[in-house]
């Protein structure tokens, strides 16, 4: 399955807990001010590559205790990055995914991809509450929401 990604950290430890593989998905519609992934907003930004070639790349690193999807915005690519999610998960990783909207607000097909995930990041980055203290989070807004 093809998915647009704007690039993707190998083993990041900031983007949520444990070392984890970051996609970062490409596209987004909010344009936060002070956003700190600019570059992901294009909807027809970065590249398009094959979910089995990240896939591929998650296998290679024993070290991996998971995923995170974020952005960009994941929804707006809910097959794509429920299909990795659901790998991972197969591969007994765990799965972050960050999303601007609030969970309330999700659309119904969000399930697809939610019945995947552990932990949800959610909510808008609004640089008026930035907070440099919180963990893997950039607002205080913004939630950590344990699913599973």
């Amino acid at each position: 399955m093809k998915i647009r990604i704007a690039g993707i950290v190998p083993e990041s430890i900031v983007d949520g807990e444990g070392i984890r593989f970051a996609i970062f998905m490409q596209g987004c519609l909010r344009n936060c001010k002070g956003c700190h992934n600019p570059h992901t907003h294009a909807l027809d930004g970065g590249k398009v590559v094959d979910t089995s070639e990240l896939i591929e790349q998650i296998k290679k690193n024993p070290l991996l205790t998971g995923i995170t999807l974020t952005g960009g915005e994941p929804f707006l690519q809910i097959s794509p990055a429920a299909e990795l999610a659901e790998t991972a998960k197969n591969l007994g990783l765990d799965v972050w995914c960050y999303t601007g909207y609030k969970f309330e607000e999700l659309p119904p097909e969000s399930d697809k991809l939610l019945k995947f995930v552990d932990v949800l990041v959610d909510g808008e980055y609004i640089e008026e509450l930035r907070d440099l203290e919180l963990n893997f989070r950039g607002s205080k807004n913004q939630r950590i929401i344990k699913l599973k």
